[in-house]
Formats: structure tokens, sequence, C-alpha cells
């Protein structure tokens, strides 16, 4: 086992996800999924979890593990187009990992998630962490825009708004 993944998933707190990512920040994060879905077919799932439990960490699970458990049980795979992606924050490890369904996974390839969660990371390691998820949210709006643009009415889906565990 990982002591110091142990460790940081032990001492870090909701309130320490609150302070990174504020009302205010939650607010813009949404309005940005909102804006952003008017442009494209695509649906935008944003989720920050604080830490693991203690039995998946036992368990050694990897945050892309828990992205696509959450894929799943948030059903953002459950879209006509097959263009739902999910934005995965695991705060206590600062990883992130953007899950896209088949629809848009298959045009856009993995290359360009990487690249947007590689981007979200540098801006969240130096503390700018609204701007790292509005950059991120762009950037699979982008994706979506350039590969399932809207033709059409486009309703929501799925809820816009953070959802924090």
């Amino acid at each position: 086992m990982d002591t110091a993944r142990l460790a940081r998933h032990l001492f870090t707190t909701r309130r320490g996800v609150k302070r990174a990512f504020p009302a205010t920040c939650m607010d813009a994060i949404r309005a940005a999924i909102e804006r952003a879905e008017a442009c494209h077919r695509g649906e935008i799932r944003f989720v920050i979890e604080a830490v693991l439990e203690p039995a998946q960490l036992m368990r050694a699970m990897t945050p892309r593990a828990r992205a696509l458990e959450l894929f799943c049980k948030l059903r953002v795979w459950d879209t006509p187009d097959n263009s739902g992606v999910l934005i995965y924050v695991l705060f206590a490890d600062r990883a992130i990992e953007i899950i896209a369904d088949r629809g848009i996974h298959a045009r856009a390839g993995q290359a360009s998630w990487d690249c947007i969660a590689g981007a979200m990371q540098k801006a969240f390691a130096s503390g700018e962490f609204e701007a790292g998820a509005l950059s991120g949210i762009a950037g699979v709006a982008g994706e979506l825009r350039r590969h399932m643009p809207i033709d059409g009415p486009s309703p929501d889906e799925l809820p816009n708004e953070v959802t924090l565990l």
C-alpha cells in the first residue's frame, strides 16, 4: 500500500476542496457547461471527489478506475449520440481523468482528452483551480463542437451542476 497516498486521503477534507473550489467557482463551472452545451450535441459532467473510501484505497483503486465507475453510475453514457464526457477530479491525488462515451471518443481520441487533462493539471498545480476547470471545459467543448456540432434542438440531458463527493 502506498502510505503517502493513504496519508493524503486521510488528511484531505471537504473544507480544503471548498477552499480550492468555492461557491463562485462552482457557479462559474456550471455556467461554462451551460454555455458550452448550447454549441454542440454533447453533454459534460464535472465531478470533484475529495478522497476515496478506505476500501477503495486498500484495493489500490486508480483515479481512472474511479472515473469509469462514476461515468457509469452517473449515466454519462446515457445520451442519444453517445456524446457524454465526464471530467473527474480526485482532489487528494490531484488527479484529473476525462472519460468520453464511445461516440465522441472514437472521433476525438484519447490523446485529445489527455492533452486537456494535462493543461488542467498544470493549472491546478499552480493553485489556479477555477482557471484550470474552465480551460478543461473549454477544451472538451471544443472537441464536442468539432466532432458533434449542433444541428437542431439540443436538449440538456444531464445536470450541469458540479457534483461534489
